[in-house]
Formats: C-alpha cells, sequence, structure tokens
C-alpha cells in the first residue's frame, strides 16, 4: 500500500505551540491520516519495501528530515531538506494565518473569504514546493503535500 499509516512529528525541543497552531497540527494529522498518497520510487535499482508506512517529521541541523520505515519497524528511507526554500512561504503562511485567526473575530463573512482564498493560495505553494522537492525521493498527491506542509510549518513555527 502506497500511503502513510502512521505520522510522528518531533517536537519535544520546541516551545510549545500557540492554540491556533496546535488546532492547524490535528487537524492536518487527522486529515493525512484517513486519507493520503505515499510511495517511495525504486531507487538505484534497488527494491523498496512496501508500505503502508511510518513518517517520522524533524528538524535537525537547520534541515527537515523524514525517517520513512515500514510497518515492521525497517528502515525503508531517511531524506534532508534543507529549508531554505520553504523559509518566505512558511512566513507568509504564518503572517496570513494571523490574518485569518484575527478576521474571524471581527469581520463580516466576505472579508474572511478572501483572506481565507489568500492562505490557501499560499498553502498550495507550500505543497507544490515541497512536491518539488520530494522529486525522486517520495511521491505525493497535492492533498498530502498540503497536510505535510501544514506540519513543516508546525515544526518550522518552533525552529
Amino acid at each position: 500500500m502506497t500511503r502513510i499509516a502512521h505520522i510522528e512529528l518531533d517536537d519535544a525541543n520546541l516551545p510549545p505551540p500557540t492554540p491556533e497552531i496546535e488546532q492547524e497540527r490535528r487537524v492536518a494529522m487527522f486529515d493525512l491520516m484517513e486519507e493520503n498518497s505515499f510511495s517511495l520510487p525504486n531507487r538505484d535499482d534497488r527494491q523498496v519495501p512496501p508500505g503502508p508506512y511510518h513518517v517520522a517529521l524533524s528538524i535537525r541541523e537547520k534541515r527537515l528530515v523524514f525517517a520513512v520505515s515500514t510497518e515492521a519497524h525497517e528502515t525503508a528511507a531517511e531524506f534532508h531538506l534543507s529549508l531554505s526554500p520553504f523559509r518566505q512561504v512558511v512566513k507568509d503562511y504564518f503572517q496570513i494565518c494571523k490574518s485569518y485567526f484575527d478576521a474571524v473575530k471581527t469581520l463580516p463573512p466576505s472579508q474572511i473569504e478572501t483572506i481565507d482564498m489568500a492562505r490557501r493560495g499560499i498553502h498550495n505553494e507550500g505543497a507544490r514546493i515541497l512536491q518539488e522537492r520530494l522529486e525522486g525521493k517520495v511521491e505525493v498527491d497535492d492533498a498530502t503535500a498540503r497536510r505535510l506542509f501544514t506540519l513543516i510549518c508546525v515544526l518550522h513555527f518552533g525552529g
């Protein structure tokens, strides 16, 4: 099966998230477990263990680390991505999320919808960058990339 069966965030050394960040994390993890597409391509003529997979996300030495294992806890892959390509889009995403959370409290629905459309656009951009960075390492669909980008933002929040 080409999917994530378990996802873990290594956030032990991060400051406590805000309630909004914690909510985003819970929703992304729930949605990811409900439906995702995650497959490891064969590389260098090596067979990769079949899924479903356990994925651990962490930030180590200023790099995003994907540690992928099988359900039997055998290492399937590990890759490290530079955080640099994500910095601006994560910053933009946090700014628009703050505007959105503030708007929900006071603005009329039409203005909230406009901010939400901008938020989704930035979120889509982050997912696209993630898919580009994962090219040749793992294949994910758009919805999975969006949910993983949210989790990257959660890790980035404290990193």
